[in-house]
């Protein structure tokens, strides 16, 4: 890991991104690991239809395209809508290894595949503090972990919601009625 200045006070660690920095050969074998992993979640039609981020087929332009056919068609009908998007703050540092590997467990994915990701997130120790959130930035990984955590986020929503990574837009027609 390597930490990537951001901006601000240089003596701040929050102003700091940890970059992982591996080498070819752990890259190719997070490469199998990811199309296995997206093998399996396919199979099991497990992985969130909503989220466009990182998913083949799925891009920022799909979901933007998908939001505005939704809102323009509730327009079209004279159906206003009302909308919240939000972007998660520090989304990939937050995510709790313990939920994500419950989150991981319940897809179908290998048990042993769960404990390999284990000691790859959660099993570092530093000097001060023992790393207990965050997946690595800069991995093949990184960018499928921030989705399986957030996976199921749309099960207590009585709205429409769309995903990108990170960023998330839930949106629902306006039924109150103007007297």
């Amino acid at each position: 890991m390597v930490p990537i200045y951001k901006g601000g006070d240089r003596s701040a660690v929050t102003n700091y991104r940890s970059i992982s920095l591996t080498s070819v050969v752990c890259k190719q074998l997070e490469h199998v690991i990811e199309g296995y992993s997206r093998q399996v979640w396919d199979k099991n039609d497990w992985l969130c239809e909503r989220q466009h981020g990182f998913r083949p087929g799925y891009s920022c332009e799909s979901q933007v395209i998908t939001v505005w056919q939704d809102i323009a068609g509730s327009l079209d009908k004279g159906v206003s809508i009302d909308a919240i998007t939000i972007d998660f703050s520090k989304a990939f540092d937050l995510v709790p290894h313990d939920w994500l590997l419950m989150k991981l467990a319940a897809s179908g994915m290998d048990s042993r595949l769960v404990v390999w990701v284990r000691e790859r997130v959660g099993g570092q120790l530093s000097k001060e503090v023992k790393v207990t959130s965050g997946v690595p930035q800069g991995s093949v990984l990184g960018p499928l972990l921030f989705p399986v955590y957030i996976n199921d986020i749309w099960r207590n929503i009585n709205s429409s919601i769309r995903l990108f990574t990170d960023d998330c837009i839930i949106y629902r027609k306006n039924t109150n009625k103007k007297t």
